[in-house]
């Protein structure tokens, strides 16, 4: 990045933070903050171990210190301004999700745009939020767009801010399906036995309730569904697609599945040996379809810091933004985090890296060399390095 380009960048983010209003997370003096300054060379250095006395009222030091990047730490200490972790002190975390594009198994990085990797990234979003608010019962969660490319999820829950790293690994494992066993989600309850049989047999059930039982049960019946609706042949083909399922296996599994539709329904898995066994298999597709591919370091790490809702990205010129909750489905993710400071004009910039910018609303398909494009272009552009200032 040259100079030029750093300054104007520096210069535009202290105009956005005159006029912004930031406003702090709970308990931000017990915390440690960072930030990444406009700094000249291709890294980036972080200022780090300071706490919010060190700073000074937030929006007053992001105003005169115009950063590039701003962060403050899930953990709250006795000393947040301590050079080490062992001398801060620490007394509890929040239990911090991140959600990044990059990492996600369905995006298909060179081939899926901006847009598409933020879509598929919320989609996956919506699904953490099941767990924690369905599964965990969580009520204390703040969502927020990380101004890149994901999103992140804040838990302040009493019950889990003392945990440490091993409690919220296996957080992590719950969310992620890691070490999911079919087993595990089954019911099993004794029934009166057959003719001639002496001993009860067993019932084997998945729960229609909630967890992953529930999803495993939602899954094979979709999946019932769609063989249904097939022409037999069709379907005696796809499921013998599935490992360890031949013609006889399948055969058996379809015309169980067509004479006991309401069992199955109720949850019943037991309407045939076939049956079960491709039961079982589904969960495969379970956990790759319904887990929440989150980042394992981020939630485990009780000192992570995180960004600041609010403050900007330096790598996208976007805001880091709150969600509320009701607004979750509506937000987009390249319109509302948009700063207005950078609407409304247009400026030059030297284009580098051209192709295809989604961004408020608009489409741009842009080549190398000098382009005159609204500010909030110029920006995402400068700040993801794929152009300079131009003069204007």
């Amino acid at each position: 990045m040259e100079e030029r380009t750093r300054a104007y960048l520096r210069g535009r983010f202290g105009d956005h933070y005159r006029q912004a209003s930031v406003t702090p997370p709970p308990a931000a003096n017990e915390r440690e903050w960072g930030f990444i300054p406009w700094t000249e060379g291709p890294g980036e250095t972080m200022v780090r171990h300071r706490s919010l006395l060190d700073l000074g009222e937030i929006e007053d030091f992001l105003g005169r210190r115009k950063p590039r990047h701003v962060y403050f730490s899930a953990g709250r200490y006795d000393e947040p301004s301590a050079s080490t972790m062992s001398d801060k002190g620490w007394r509890n975390s929040d239990l911090v999700f991140d959600l990044d594009a990059d990492h996600l198994p369905s995006v298909v990085l060179g081939e899926d745009s901006y847009a598409e990797m933020l879509e598929k990234c919320k989609d996956a979003l919506l699904r953490l939020l099941d767990f924690l608010e369905d599964d965990f019962g969580f009520e204390d969660l703040t969502v927020v767009f990380s101004g890149g490319r994901g999103y992140h999820v804040h838990v302040r829950d009493e019950r889990i801010r003392h945990l440490e790293r091993d409690a919220r690994r296996e957080i992590v494992d719950y969310v992620r399906g890691i070490g999911l066993e079919f087993d595990e989600l089954v019911d099993e309850e004794s029934v009166a036995g057959t003719a001639g049989r002496s001993s009860p047999a067993q019932k084997r059930t998945l729960s229609t309730e909630g967890g992953w039982s529930a999803r495993a049960h939602r899954h094979m019946l979709a999946v019932v569904d769609e063989l249904l609706a097939m022409e037999e042949a069709d379907a005696l083909d796809r499921l013998q697609e599935y490992d360890g399922i031949g013609e006889g296996k399948a055969t058996a599994a379809l015309n169980a599945a067509r004479s006991n539709y309401e069992q199955l329904e109720a949850g019943n898995i037991d309407v045939h040996p076939a049956f079960y066994q491709l039961a079982k298999i589904l969960l495969h597709e379970v956990v790759a379809a319904d887990n929440a591919p989150i980042d394992e370091p981020v939630t485990t790490d009780t000192n992570r810091l995180i960004r600041l809702p609010g403050s900007l990205h330096g790598g996208s010129g976007l805001e880091v933004q709150r969600i509320d909750r009701e607004d979750l489905d509506a937000f987009d993710p390249l319109v509302d985090p948009v700063p207005d400071t950078f609407r409304g004009h247009d400026i030059t910039v030297e284009v580098t890296d051209g192709g295809l910018v989604e961004l408020d609303g608009d489409s741009f398909t842009l080549e190398a060399g000098n382009q005159t494009v609204p500010e909030h272009v110029g920006v995402f552009l400068m700040a993801r390095g794929r152009a300079e200032k131009g003069k204007e």
